[in-house]
């Protein structure tokens, strides 16, 4: 799928886009948690100034198309699948252009029972054009606060993306892993590819605090985010991160495989 019109159909279909699950609720609660700082809703990113909950709105506004409106406080939230097309356009951009330069690139994620396959078709359309998918601090343990106390897990790498797992649970090379927002496994991974004195990626693939962690880091870095995640946009808006395409990031994986052919096509590494 190549045709800006028919992806545009499949995004408002498959409600990647348009009227989305995510709630106007649950988007203005993680609103209020990032403008108190909360590092739970932060996910790696050093907000550079006060960000209210006005400004988070209108950023959120500008760059999603949620409603502007604060007396709007219940209901689906909605996504512009416009803002979502122009966005998945930039993202292909920049995966073309570490092609072109056979750059290493790192992929992450921490929705993998949703987001494996669009990272995975990408990492493999990647490869074949000659970059370097890099694996580092494989097996590597990772301690999680969460809000039920510390998480132990452990990095593991699926088709070349990066995400965690429970000690004990499945194999490496395995099936996905488990959901985690935090940037913590993305500073394990480039603190350990910085002190193998392997290379370091060009490019940071991937979703919340694998995008923000990167971005707020110097690496350039691209990836996904939902109406209720304000962390990557505000990581835009600061200059950390480059790309952030605006979807709903909770439907079921094959729903994401137009986007990834649309991405590769784009990007002229389809096969």
């Amino acid at each position: 799928m190549c045709d800006t019109g028919a992806l545009r159909a499949h995004l408002l279909g498959a409600r990647l886009a348009g009227e989305v699950a995510t709630s106007r609720e649950d988007s203005l609660r993680r609103y209020r948690l990032f403008a108190a700082r909360d590092p739970r809703v932060l996910i790696g990113i050093d907000p550079e100034r006060p960000w209210g909950q006005r400004d988070l709105l209108a950023l959120m506004a500008d760059r999603c198309g949620v409603s502007a409106d604060p007396r709007h406080v219940s209901g689906p939230d909605v996504i512009d699948p416009e803002r979502t097309l122009g966005a998945l356009d930039a993202f292909a951009e920049r995966i073309g252009a570490a092609a072109r330069r056979c750059a290493p690139v790192l992929f992450g994620t921490g929705h993998p029972h949703r987001l494996l396959g669009f990272y995975a078709g990408l990492a493999d359309g990647l490869s074949a054009a000659g970059c370097e998918v890099l694996t580092p601090a494989q097996g590597r343990r990772v301690d999680i606060l969460t809000r039920f106390g510390l998480r132990t897990c452990r990095l593991d790498y699926v088709r070349g993306v990066a995400l965690v797992r429970e000690p004990g649970a499945g194999h490496p090379g395995g099936g996905p892993g488990v959901h985690s927002h935090s940037p913590l496994p993305v500073r394990v991974a480039l603190d350990a590819a910085a002190g193998g004195g392997g290379p370091l990626p060009g490019l940071v693939v991937g979703d919340h605090g694998w995008v923000c962690g990167a971005g707020q880091l110097g690496f350039e870095a691209i990836g996904l985010a939902d109406s209720d995640d304000p962390a990557p946009f505000v990581g835009q808006a600061q200059g950390a991160v480059s790309v952030v395409v605006p979807l709903d990031d909770g439907v079921p994986s094959v729903r994401y495989l137009p986007l990834t052919r649309y991405v590769l096509k784009r990007a002229r590494l389809s096969r």
